[in-house]
């Protein structure tokens, strides 16, 4: 494999990274299920600032990477609970050390 087809796959390993890292609503979504898997209304609320879209969104998109499934209760069909994978539960150190540098640096 060339030196450039390599640097190209890096390229778009970081770009797909970035998709994840790269939104504060994404991480902030991740950590709060690391804490408990959560419904709807309960991560909105714990969020604070989120619109009822932009959450939706959010969720379906760490839905797609792998990183949050949702649960539909058994109690009531309708309830839906949002909880890491544990592709998701990697990135819990990740975002530790972010904080961690956040707390030491700004």
């Amino acid at each position: 494999m060339s030196a450039e087809k390599r640097d190209g796959q890096q390229d778009d390993l970081m770009h797909q990274a970035l998709k994840i890292f790269g939104d504060a609503w994404n991480l902030l979504i991740v950590r709060g299920l690391g804490e408990t898997a959560q419904r709807f209304n309960e991560l909105q609320r714990n969020l604070g600032g989120i619109s009822p879209t932009t959450l939706t969104d959010r969720l379906k998109k760490l839905e797609s990477y792998g990183l949050i499934v949702q649960e539909k209760q058994t109690v009531d069909r309708l309830s839906v609970i949002y909880s890491l994978t544990d592709k998701g539960k990697k990135m819990l150190p990740i975002l530790e050390a972010i904080e961690s540098f956040s707390k030491k640096f700004l």
